[in-house]
């Protein structure tokens, strides 16, 4: 069975209560549960933190042995090239996904210093966002 990791960076904990015009009204753990259920032939692991160092130490723990890890680094994304240089390091395919489309809002969110280093990006659909992705690495479009 294939093992997906899902990565949330900073404030990802507060999905269902931040911004739900940006974000949407539900908690992450209840979509997470959704999405387990529909995808049961993959095992998906989920790790949140708002630590950048904890994100990189958790890409380098499973970055050699997972079939593919979904990362959303929340504002990392914008200014982390520690987290840039994690991922490149690793072998396990990494797609970087946003909830929101980035590009439709303030222009620093316009740069991604991960998505040179990521296999694909899919932003903007919403949690279906982490759908696509686990799509995506199920389907074998990304290696």
């Amino acid at each position: 069975m294939k093992q997906i990791l899902i990565i949330n960076g900073p404030n990802l904990n507060l999905l269902g209560k931040r911004e739900p015009s940006l974000y949407g009204s539900q908690d992450f753990e209840s979509f997470l549960t959704e999405l387990k259920s529909e995808y049961n032939e993959v095992e998906l692991s989920y790790f949140q933190s708002n630590v950048e160092g904890e994100i990189i130490n958790k890409l380098h723990e499973v970055g050699f042995n997972f079939g593919g890890i979904i990362l959303n680094a929340g504002a990392y994304t914008h200014t982390s090239i520690a987290i840039a240089d994690a991922v490149r390091a690793i072998q396990t395919p990494v797609i970087e996904v946003h909830i929101s489309n980035v590009f439709a809002r303030e222009s620093y969110r316009h740069h991604s210093y991960l998505s040179e280093v990521c296999k694909g990006v899919i932003v903007g659909f919403g949690l279906d966002s982490y759908k696509l992705a686990v799509t995506a690495l199920m389907m074998g479009f990304v290696k």
